[in-house]
């Protein structure tokens, strides 16, 4: 009967001696509220705009390292704003020099909504693309991996069990912003600072569901560790095989992700 002979396992790229490098990536959660656009109308429901007196504009944006700084920023936070004011160049600029300085973007419906929104901005106000970066956006992992009865981001925050958004008391937090009301811009950073601590506790319950997540070890340049955080500590799981061999299957103590090793071809010795 042939024997099998089996290449180097998962376990040799792991030697204690080697010297693992300590960068750390640059991973953000973010979030943008924008005003509503404004026209004319004749009717309430259903109904065409018959002609637009002004188009939307970002109002505020809140972005939080992970592990690091938490920044919000306002229309009202810049020189030269004034009520009714929609110039939002300096809000936008400065999103801009986070979203291009990060490594990995994390936020709730962001691919869909938030980044294609700023980047209508960006282009307006002259700014080229930001640097390419990873992306998780929850709502996505929400809809792939669960069936939530709504996978709204206070949905998710109560059902989960981590927390709720803060309350606006509606439209009229809006209307009171573009106004000029101090105390209505300042409600204003607190939601959309809420809403991205509410973001990044959502993602650390669902990280271990992830299985496309950018891995971290790459990103950071260590030799080897969780894809999904990044910590070294994995332990063996059996194997993954296939029809050609079979891969080494890990779990991570920290997050609790699973990963697998690269693939193990089945050799035979005649």
């Amino acid at each position: 009967m042939a024997k099998l002979q089996t290449v180097a396992t998962f376990e040799n790229l792991m030697p204690e001696e080697f010297e693992i490098k300590t960068r750390k990536p640059k991973v953000i959660f973010w979030d943008i509220e924008i005003s509503p656009s404004t026209g004319y109308v004749w009717n309430k429901w259903q109904t065409d705009v018959i002609e637009f007196v002004s188009e939307w504009y970002c109002m505020a944006w809140s972005v939080k390292y992970k592990g690091g700084k938490h920044i919000t920023r306002c229309l009202a936070d810049y020189d030269g704003y004034k009520p009714g004011t929609e110039d939002d160049r300096a809000l936008v600029k400065e999103l801009w020099e986070h979203l291009d300085g990060c490594e990995l973007a994390i936020g709730h419906n962001a691919d869909r909504f938030d980044r294609k929104k700023i980047n209508v901005r960006f282009i307006e106000h002259g700014l080229p693309p930001p640097k390419p970066t990873a992306s998780v956006d929850t709502l996505k992992v929400a809809k792939k991996h669960f069936a939530f009865l709504s996978n709204k981001l206070d949905d998710l925050g109560n059902k989960l069990g981590v927390g709720r958004k803060v309350k606006t008391g509606g439209f009229e937090l809006w209307r009171m912003c573009m106004q000029g009301d101090d105390a209505a811009w300042a409600r204003m950073k607190k939601y959309c600072k809420g809403d991205v601590s509410l973001l990044e506790r959502i993602y650390d319950r669902m990280l271990p569901w992830i299985d496309n997540h950018p891995n971290l070890t790459i990103i950071s340049e260590k030799e080897y560790g969780c894809r999904n955080c990044g910590s070294k500590n994995l332990y063996s799981r059996g194997k993954q095989f296939t029809s050609t061999g079979f891969r080494n299957r890990y779990q991570c103590n920290d997050c609790k992700a699973w990963m697998s090793g690269k693939h193990k071809p089945l050799v035979e010795i005649r």
